[in-house]
This record gives structure tokens, sequence and C-alpha cells, in this order.
């Protein structure tokens, strides 16, 4: 099993590109399911759960053919319309198969998802709106079984925010026999990526970026392409990596309109940020006057649905208060069980405290690098920032989990100047 290797104490210097996001790519791919037309989807990130996927979709009978960062998909074969367990138990983003399935083809048998393990993540939203188009659903052994001759559009309104129940039902709404309107839907900018390639299929949807959806089924749906949008996950990551362990650093091929809660912590914790369209450039001087060592300036985090504070950043957010000067606060709404990386940063020498939901974090001078274990996608990269800065050699264990979000993390942190390499 891969661990990475790191010896802090180095500063991050030059260029990175930042990859095609994960969280948009997922959808986008089960999304070739609604048409028999080739589908082809570029910027596509080189990572396990995209290899997941494919591999889900090929076994439904779906040609997936990669090259590079571009996928080809040709649905027209499908002859199976079951996700297995062997396969969603490993990402929960295989449950976007459900939609796109009982839209075209009538019937689904998808597998109760898995992924990483912070929390339930109910898919009862899923199974509520479809309904409500007139599926017949019934949980056997582990598995959705949905069935319907033609969805029909109805009026949903989701109980909370969920992004993959958004796409999960505008996806089915776009091939039913009438008007959908789903109400309390996610706006996140993966969201919105899905709804501009479903346009681009020829789907009817008006409300994009709200919080209202309308969307007039079609008969059917034809071939497109598409460009999936920049990673602003992992580009908020390396500017966090970059105000821990002090640099300059500018992003490229990203889409700073899309970050605008992750820029603003960044700013209030002292780095200097200059954007373009396509590029942030971070700057983070930790050598203070006489010698001194400069700190970040410790904040308060609470996450929440876009456009607030995104939850998939709040780990990477705390390895930075770890450090920082002062005590910050992090507080998760989304996910119960998302701070399972505090016991590690524990490990470090971070001053940590849980209280209910919110984690108190005095930061301190300095870390010390030891064996750590990742223990979810985010908590992974969280790692990887407070190893670059500790003093001495950390090794982070269980890296498969970075690997399901992160394209080559440790080339490109090697490329700015990082002291990291993968061992098995």
């Amino acid at each position: 099993m891969d661990k990475l290797k790191i010896e802090g104490g180095a500063r991050l210097n030059g260029e990175v590109t930042i990859s095609g996001a994960k969280n948009a790519a997922l959808p986008i791919l089960c999304a070739g399911l609604l048409t028999p037309e080739p589908f082809v989807i570029s910027n596509v990130p080189e990572l396990q759960d995209v290899s997941t996927t494919l591999k889900l979709l090929r076994g439904m009978g779906a040609s997936a053919e990669r090259e590079g960062h571009t996928v080809a998909i040709d649905a027209s074969g499908v002859n199976n319309t079951e996700a297995p367990y062997e396969l969603v138990k490993t990402m929960r983003a295989s449950v976007l198969v459900l939609g796109p399935l009982v839209a075209r083809f009538g019937e689904a048998r998808v597998s109760l998802p898995g992924g990483c393990a912070i929390g339930s993540r109910p898919v009862d939203q899923h199974i509520k709106g479809l309904q409500l188009m007139g599926a017949e659903i019934s949980i056997e052994h582990g598995y959705i079984h949905a069935r319907a001759r033609r969805l029909k559009g109805a009026r949903i309104v989701t109980d909370m925010v969920t992004v993959t129940g958004t796409e999960n039902l505008m996806m089915a709404a776009v091939l039913a026999d009438g008007e959908t309107l789903i109400e309390n839907a996610a706006r996140e900018p993966e969201v919105t990526d899905l709804a501009h390639v479903l346009i681009g299929m020829g789907a009817r949807i008006e409300g994009v970026g709200t919080d209202r959806l309308h969307i007039q089924g079609v008969e059917r749906l034809h071939g497109t392409r598409h460009r999936v949008m920049a990673d602003r996950i992992e580009a908020g990551t390396f500017l966090c990596a970059v105000l821990a362990a002090g640099g300059d650093v500018t992003l490229r091929s990203v889409e700073p309109s899309t970050m605008d809660a992750t820029l603003e912590k960044l700013r209030e914790a002292g780095a200097r940020l200059d954007c373009g369209e396509d590029w942030i450039r971070v700057r983070f001087d930790r050598s203070g006057p006489a010698g001194a060592l400069q700190r970040p300036r410790s904040v308060n985090i609470r996450t929440a649905p876009y456009p607030g504070f995104a939850t998939d950043m709040q780990a990477q957010f705390m390895a930075v208060n770890a450090i920082a000067q002062g005590t910050g606060m992090v507080t998760e709404t989304i996910f119960e069980n998302r701070f399972m990386h505090v016991q590690e940063l524990q490990r470090l020498g971070a001053d940590i405290a849980i209280e209910g939901n919110t984690s108190v974090i005095r930061g301190v001078p300095g870390l010390s690098g030891a064996d750590v274990m990742a223990t979810d996608l985010r908590a992974s990269a969280c790692l990887v920032i407070a190893a670059l800065v500790a003093e001495g050699t950390t090794v982070i264990d269980r890296i498969y989990h970075l690997d399901r979000g992160y394209e080559k993390m440790e080339s490109k942190l090697a490329a700015l100047g990082a002291n990291i390499r993968r061992v098995s």
C-alpha cells in the first residue's frame, strides 16, 4: 500500500495547473447514459473515482474510452441497468446512475452507496423525488430498485440542500413527461456544470445556478461535447498549502469566480491574492523581520451549502489554523463525522479540542513530523498541508483516499519545491 513521505520546511514557488473537477466530472459521465449518441467530455481528471465510474458504465454495456483527459462514451449498447455493490461501495457518486437509468430505460437496480466514512449521507431525497415523478421504488437486499414506464413531471421540494440529489433528479427530469420544478435545489458550480451539459444535449432547463430549477422534459437527448470545469477544491487546497508553508505560486486553469468564500478566508488569514479570469497568484512570506517566523492569522469557519463555505475545504483550513496565530473555530454543519482528521493532526502537535460539531484550534508555532493515517479524501489533503510545515519527516498512510480526488498531488507539489515522494 502506497504512502506519502514528506520532509517539512520547504517554501512553495512556481506554477501549478489545476485539474478538472472530480465533483463535476462524475455526474457528467453518468449523464452519458441519457443518450444513445456519442458523448465526449474533456478535462476529465485522472482519478480513481473516475476509473470506477468508467468501469461501472462499461459493466452496463456502454463503451467508455479514455485518451488522456478526454473520455468518449457511447451508451447505445446498454443492456444492464444494475450498479453492483462491489463498485458502488467504494464511491458514493455511483448513485448518480439511478436517475439517468430510470429516465431512459424505465428501470434501475442500484446498490446503496458507500464512499468516505464522513457521515450517513442518505439517499432518501433521491428516492422521494423519483417517487413524486411516478417511479415505483423498493429497497431489497441492499439495492434500490426503481421502475417507471415513463417518469412524469412533478414539483419536488427537498428537505435539505443535496448536491447529488439535485443532480440525480435533474437528470431524471430532462426525459420526463411534462414539467418538473425542483425547489431548494443545490446551487454548487458542479451542479451548474452538469446543467450546461444537459442543455447542450437538448434539455430544457431554466433557473440554472438558482435554488429553483424548471425542467421541461423532452422526448430524447442527443450527444454533445463538453469541457469539465476546474476543480475549485483542488485549487483551494493548493492555496492553503502555500499559506501554510509560505511561498509564491500561480495557479493556472482555475475559475476564481466559483471560489469567493474560500478566497475571502484566505485573505482574512493573511494571504496576498491576485486573480484573473483563469488564474490566481498567492503569496505568503513566512520570514518576518529579524528572522522571526511569520504565521497566518486564525480564522473562524462555518460550512454551508454554496455560495457558503464548502465542507470540502474545512479540513485544509484546519491545518492552516493549527499553525496560525490565535484561536480559530471550525463549525461543520453538513456532515456529522467530518472531524476524523483531528486526531491525526494532534499526533503532529496540533492543539485542537472538539465541542459537538465545532473544533477549537489554538495555533501553535510549529508542528513535528510523525506517522499519520488518512481517514477520508479531504482529511488526506489536510495532513499533506500540515506535513509541509512540520519539522522533520511525516509519513501519511492510506493515501488511496487522496488518489480518489487529487490528480498527481505529490508530483505537483514536488514541482513547486516540496520535499515529497510516494513510497510503497
